[in-house]
């Protein structure tokens, strides 16, 4: 075992009494000029202590999966040069387990090594949607599905926080792509902001309370996020009942005078006192009240309590956290494809392995997020150490720089005539997808496609092993027998590949997010990047699979799609619904699954639900809960899967909150969003809404009006006769012509038998009974 111990740092502040000090009394001994350089950083990783006052400062550091902690000599950034940490399978891995226990375990581990460096709060999770596969920064992110975000998100800080550390949930909010991300306006209705962009971070918030939220650079709607009050105070805080603070992605703040009482409580980085100059004078000159900064003051000292609290001495075991490591990469690999059971191999096979990432893998994004990791495993050798130095031979195939490679085709093509099975590594280079700019196309390197092709026409016993952040288009998918998806798979990632190549491993990992064939597929394709600094998102509630799934669209893999080496199968589903509208606890899926194969292995059972006859625009079916079920050969089990009633809400734009739908929902139990094994349906009695009446109410609004629609309608059935009797109209035509006509309108039409008068009285009648 090897330990990396706690060093001195700003984070271990001076003990029990600061910290048990009520923030509030703390900050009314403070001067203005205290208070407001509080509200700002010292540096560009440090808050602003205050000697006098017995504060601390305290580390925030980057990143979602492993802790980049700036030595001391290194560029101001920390990217050249950063402490050795356990560099975490990025986010795109880590979502296609679809398994928060283990997620909470990587939440942990982060912690632990944050707190031996002396970190108080690490810079993550990201939680944003998945809404293109253009994203650059994707592979920071969990998935397309809100529902997958939010609890695996809410996992990821658990963990971390139950360490002592503080996370810090990123980026807030509707922050999609890294095109012109300082200042375009992502400009989205209210539906999909609520039900696809803000869900995830809501879960995470009310099931987590994660001690800081970041606001994002982007504008939401026209607004700065970092100066939005509707987004930082009414949502974050009014609705989900967030505690803790926000503090800006670092240099996302835009007006700091407007930001602060817009709930932006710190600014990152320092702005050496400039910010803190700002808000001291607009308290003096009167544009900003003093009562704002104390909020942001004791905000702040409000999260250095909680980081002194949690500091210890602390150490970690490298070795575990690199078997972590390796663990939650090879339950993140995903199989797609597996023909004639090529995988697992047999050691005894002779393998030609091909393919520059063999040798030096692609294991992480670039960007904030860059890990400098305690040691790195590569598939190459973690491949020969299964089948020995006599069954495995190495040809590179191509580079990764940029520089020609030809020369290294035809060894490589040589190399798969003459061994049993080729197992060919391909993916996105560095320079394809990074924080802060987008990628171009779904490609794959026009060299290594003809690579492949030379491969595969020289030996069709090709497994493909991919390595990338973001999805790829597979125009191989139907020549190879095999393809195993490994996104960017952390520091011991080639030896968790070599782990499911040879079985050690029964790949269980699940899409969470859809491959799709092309990128003209895609939801967004015509709405992103935007336009003069405006990103329409014209898609709506359509993102992902939602979106294929409604214009049943071919895809090259399904959302929730992946293979086993076992089989599963699935009986006995019962749905059961909550007994009243007020109860929260939704439905309650039961299933049984059995694991029908020869050896042990994990089932991800997703549960989605869908309501046909909905009154507003829905997806054939949306995600709801998942399960991760470990069984071993042969073995059953009964399955419960609960579903909060919250999630059956959809966002109802006329009153401005969450509706439950009446109705009989079909809820669809299976193995992805195409393979559906069991459906029920269920009646769930819902709320509904009853707006009040008014003269540009529509007939078909009085009709379904308990009070008025049986009087309205019996007044009118002499002049709905006489209409239909004229032959304009065939069967039902006037039926439906008439639903929307405003009753107000239509009152005092030659014919129609009710005066306005008349309709404006039934109208106070029927709305008084609501009240």
């Amino acid at each position: 075992m090897t330990d990396t111990l706690n060093t001195t740092s700003p984070s271990t502040g001076s003990g029990g009494e600061f910290a048990a000090t009520p923030a509030a009394d703390i900050v009314a001994d403070l001067t203005l000029e205290e208070k407001a350089s509080l509200t700002s950083g010292a540096s560009f990783w440090t808050t602003q202590g205050i000697e006098r006052a017995g504060i601390p400062a305290i580390v925030l550091t980057d990143g979602p999966h492993g802790v980049r902690l700036q030595k001391g000599s290194a560029d101001h950034l920390g990217i050249g040069d950063s402490v050795p940490a356990t560099c975490f399978p990025p986010a795109v891995a880590l979502g296609s387990t679809f398994d928060p226990e283990l997620l909470a375990r990587v939440g942990t581990a982060l912690g632990e090594e944050a707190r031996a460096e002396g970190v108080g709060v690490l810079l993550g999770p990201g939680v944003n949607i998945k809404r293109s596969p253009l994203c650059g920064r994707n592979f920071e992110y969990l998935s397309e599905d809100p529902i997958v975000s939010g609890v695996l998100g809410a996992a990821l800080v658990n963990g971390l926080q139950s360490q002592g550390v503080g996370g810090s949930l990123k980026h807030f909010a509707a922050n999609n792509q890294e095109h012109d991300r300082m200042s375009s306006s992502s400009d989205v209705d209210p539906r999909p902001l609520r039900e696809i962009y803000l869900r995830g971070f809501q879960r995470v918030v009310e099931d987590a309370q994660p001690w800081t939220v970041m606001c994002s650079y982007n504008r939401l709607n026209g607004v700065y996020t970092s100066e939005d009050p509707w987004l930082l105070n009414t949502v974050l805080r009014d609705d989900w009942g967030f505690e803790g603070l926000v503090v800006s992605d670092w240099g996302a703040v835009n007006d700091r005078v407007v930001g602060l009482p817009a709930g932006l409580d710190l600014e990152m980085p320092s702005s050496d006192g400039r910010s803190a100059a700002k808000l001291v004078a607009a308290v003096a000159d009167g544009s900003l009240d003093e009562s704002a900064l104390d909020v942001g003051a004791r905000r702040v000292v409000e999260l250095v309590q909680k980081a002194v609290a949690g500091a210890s001495d602390a150490a970690y075991d490298v070795d575990a956290h690199h078997a972590l490591a390796r663990e939650a990469a090879g339950r993140g690999a995903v199989l797609l494809k597996n023909d004639d059971a090529i995988l697992p191999l047999d050691a005894a096979t002779s393998v030609a392995v091909i393919g520059a990432f063999a040798e030096k893998p692609r294991y992480q994004g670039a960007g904030s997020s860059l890990i400098n990791p305690t040691r790195l495993d590569n598939a190459l050798d973690a491949i020969v150490s299964y089948a020995g130095e006599a069954n495995v031979a190495f040809a590179a195939g191509f580079t990764t720089d940029g520089s020609d490679g030809a020369a290294l085709v035809a060894p490589a093509v040589e190399l798969a005539a003459s061994n049993d099975v080729v197992v060919l590594f391909l993916g996105l280079p560095g320079s394809y997808e990074s924080e802060g700019f987008d990628r171009e196309d779904l490609h794959l390197p026009a060299e290594q496609l003809a690579l492949l092709e030379a491969v595969v026409a020289a030996n069709p016993r090709t497994v493909v092993v991919l390595a990338n952040g973001g999805v790829v288009e597979l125009p191989f998918a139907g020549d190879v027998p095999a393809i195993l998806e490994g996104w960017l798979g952390g520091q011991a990632g080639g030896s968790a590949i070599a782990d499911v190549l040879y079985g050690t491993v029964n790949p269980s990992g699940r899409l969470a997010e859809t491959i799709p064939l092309r990128l003209q597929d895609t939801p967004a394709y015509l709405n992103f990047g935007g336009d003069f600094g405006h990103v329409r998102y014209g898609e709506g509630l359509f993102v992902g699979y939602r979106w294929y799934d409604a214009r049943d669209a071919e895809v090259a893999y399904p959302f929730g799609h992946g293979l086993s080496y076992t089989t599963f199968g699935y009986s006995d589903l019962s749905v059961t619904a909550a007994e009243s509208a007020a109860d929260a606890s939704g439905l309650t899926v039961r299933v049984t699954v059995t694991n029908t194969g020869d050896r042990a292995g994990r089932e991800v059972v997703q549960v989605y639900t869908g309501l046909a006859a909905s009154g507003v625009q829905r997806a054939p079916r949306e995600l709801k809960a998942f399960a991760n079920v470990a069984l071993e050969a042969g073995e059953s089990r009964v399955v419960e899967i609960p579903i909060r009633s919250e999630d059956l809400a959809y966002w109802d734009i006329r009153v401005d909150r969450w509706v439950v739908e009446p109705g009989a929902y079909r809820v669809e139990v299976g193995a992805s969003s195409r393979d559906i094994r069991l459906s029920a349906v269920v009646e769930v009695e819902g709320e509904q809404v009853r707006l009040p009446l008014s003269l540009e109410s529509s007939i078909a609004e009085l009709a379904a009006d308990p009070v008025a629609g049986p009087i309205v309608m019996q007044a009118m059935g002499s002049f709905a006769s006489g209409m239909a009797d004229t032959d304009i109209f065939d069967e039902g035509g006037l039926e439906k012509m008439m639903a929307s006509f405003p009753i107000g309108k239509l009152a005092g039409f030659p014919g129609v038998p009710v005066t306005p008068e008349q309709i404006q009285q039934l109208i106070d009648l029927s709305n008084s009974q609501r009240s």
